[in-house]
């Protein structure tokens, strides 16, 4: 069997692991639970790659991020790695058929969203498998301390009782403070403490936090003073659009970037940005998980982050690739105003909650009793217009209620274009002789994605285009008349998100939004939101430090490049030049009186500085003013 550096140079084409890396590797693979601490874009994926191709078995690998778990698997098997993915939306057949493929060993990674274990069907199933390791990426997830708590997480304890504890456990986050890290391990049900953290200090990283009325001015002359590209953090879809327009009025290439764009326009903006034909993006937080661009020069945040967790991560996007860049949040006192007001607007009452949920069962007219695993696309502009909701409130309430299980919510972004063919190989030759205008086109697919005959994979509409020299309407239609052949399976990505009832629906009276969902979380969030606000305010101490503190990181070292680092440079330069110039006024003094001209004849030094410097001495009565005006030294 290969070690795991042969396995990194043969799938991966790396010689050697980043740092930390084969500590953790090493760490599974002699059978320790293993907590990993790396940064965004820090190799984490590899720390259980390896291991499961190292190990006989499979590794199962939890994960709340459905985008990335299609992109990992697409990548896999485009290296010859067999892995699939299990998630929420899934055709009921597909689901069966990847499990019993699990069962016989056809699988050496299956990706499952933490919804997932909650399954009987999955549990039943993975008592029949043979794992080498459980994965659980997005880790802080699991603390109701953290930043992103998911109830469905706490499942995977239950599954570590199916699959025993001789199965190490892998668990893998960017962003966790000392209170996270023990949660983790707690509700993991880890055998011995083992915790591997990379630093989180950004060396090349510049923090600033400026102050600024006319922040968009202020924006302007950073983008002119930085070059490269960069990311433009807003709060609301309304602002990426403004500021977009701004950027491009005073000659910079600026695009937007938001939830509600339609598919085509979000991957179209997304691909310009990072092949630098778009110098800015400006987006809201729905943009940038699995953006792999390491020369971004700049992140700036024109609206305060809730947490520091969720502004480490966006921060972080800049300067990947080891060089200089800046990470800067533009602020007024207004914009501290409207924290604590968005942060009442993201826990309505419970009883609002309740009535969103009752409101949802009228409005896709499910009757009581009914409903469990229905699907529907969900407009929730029409939805809040319907009934008269405050949109803000409504999307928070919906939130709240996929945290208490009761509902799953998914944004359209996460779900791409899937196809899975329904033939064989041999049965694909028949159809070519009867259908041979298809012949090229399904070849073509079959070239460009692995794994089609036994699991629905993602594809893009536009690649496959690009690809055929063909327009994307045109790929649409033969994928579609492919489907009513009974060739494959299509699923077009839609542009609205969807809703899966969890649940048959229920009496509001049996309506219940745990504590942990709702009261502990509201404390949790409280607590953030202050450590993000005084860090936003305070201007003594070193940001990069008030950072790594937050997270449990204790240093002494000043970063030198955050504006409070230059700000104190900038005081103690002052300093020594107006004590050098002190010493010159004292020598000189010593001659005998002069008055300020006098002075200022023997110096290089500034008049304003003399007269400062001077009435400082005069404060030390260390000289004083005579009858002539004249200044003398005190005796």
């Amino acid at each position: 069997m290969l070690n795991s550096k042969d396995i990194l140079a043969k799938y991966w084409g790396y010689s050697d692991f980043r740092p930390l890396q084969e500590d953790i590797v090493r760490s599974v693979l002699e059978g320790h639970d293993t907590l990993a601490l790396l940064p965004t874009g820090g190799g984490k994926s590899i720390c259980f790659q390896v291991p499961a191709m190292a190990m006989e078995g499979m590794c199962v690998v939890v994960s709340p991020l459905i985008a990335l778990m299609k992109d990992q698997v697409v990548n896999l098997q485009s290296k010859g790695i067999p892995a699939a993915a299990i998630y929420t939306g899934l055709p009921y057949k597909t689901i069966t058929s990847i499990l019993q493929d699990c069962e016989k060993g056809k699988y050496k990674l299956l990706y499952l969203s933490p919804e997932r274990l909650q399954s009987k069907l999955l549990q039943n199933s993975i008592k029949n498998m043979k794992i080498n390791l459980l994965a659980v990426d997005e880790a802080h997830c699991i603390s109701q301390w953290g930043y992103d708590f998911r109830p469905p997480y706490l499942e995977i304890a239950n599954i570590r009782e199916i699959i025993g504890h001789h199965v190490p456990v892998l668990a893998l986050t960017a962003t966790a403070t000392k209170e996270v890290v023990k949660d983790i391990q707690y509700r993991l049900q880890f055998q011995q403490e083992r915790v591997y953290q990379k630093s989180f200090a950004r060396e090349n990283l510049n923090y600033l936090v400026l102050e600024e009325e006319d922040k968009y001015t202020r924006l302007l002359r950073v983008m002119r003073s930085v070059q490269g590209t960069g990311i433009v953090y807003v709060r609301n879809r309304k602002k990426t659009v403004e500021i977009a327009d701004f950027l491009r009025q005073h000659g910079i290439t600026a695009d937007y970037y938001h939830a509600g764009l339609d598919i085509k326009t979000r991957e179209s903006k997304q691909d310009a940005w990072k092949n630098d034909i778009t110098r800015v993006i400006v987006c809201t937080n729905a943009f940038g998980m699995g953006i792999d661009k390491p020369e971004v020069r700049f992140v700036i945040h024109m609206d305060v982050p809730n947490s520091m967790e969720a502004y480490f991560q966006e921060a972080g996007r800049a300067g990947r690739d080891g060089k200089k860049a800046y990470a800067a949040i533009l602020y007024n006192r207004a914009d501290l105003m409207d924290l604590e007001r968005n942060f009442e607007m993201q826990f309505p009452a419970k009883e609002e909650i309740v009535e969103v949920y009752a409101d949802l069962f009228q409005y896709f007219r499910i009757p009581v009793g009914e409903g469990n695993g229905l699907t529907f696309d969900f407009d929730i502009a029409d939805f809040c217009g319907k009934y008269q909701k405050n949109m803000v409130k409504t999307y928070h309430s919906v939130d709240f209620l996929e945290r208490a299980g009761w509902i799953f919510f998914t944004d359209p972004v996460r779900n791409s274009s899937r196809i899975n063919l329904l033939v064989t190989n041999s049965e694909l030759y028949g159809f070519y002789a009867k259908y041979e205008e298809y012949a090229a086109f399904v070849k073509v697919l079959l070239r460009m994605y692995q794994g089609l005959f036994t699991s629905y994979v993602p594809i893009k509409e536009s690649d496959i285009a690009l690809k055929m020299n063909i327009g994307e309407e045109k790929v649409v239609e033969w994928l579609t008349a492919l489907h009513k052949k009974g060739i494959m399976v299509y699923e077009r990505q839609g542009n609205l998100p969807k809703i899966v009832f969890m649940t048959c629906c229920k009496k509001s009276a049996n309506i219940k939004i745990p504590e942990e969902v709702y009261d502990n979380r509201k404390k949790v969030m409280r607590k953030q939101l202050d450590a993000m606000i005084n860090y936003v305010v305070s201007n003594s101490k070193c940001r990069s430090r008030m950072l790594l503190e937050y997270f449990g990181e204790k240093t002494e070292k000043e970063c030198g490049g955050c504006d409070v680092c230059i700000e104190e440079k900038k005081r103690q330069n002052a300093e020594k030049r107006m004590q050098k110039i002190a010493e010159k006024i004292l020598v000189l003094l010593e001659s005998g009186p002069q008055t300020i001209e006098e002075i200022q004849k023997k110096t290089d030094a500034l008049p304003k500085d003399i007269i400062k410097v001077v009435r400082y001495l005069q404060g030390k009565e260390i000289v004083s003013k005579n009858l002539q005006s004249k200044f003398e030294k005190k005796r």
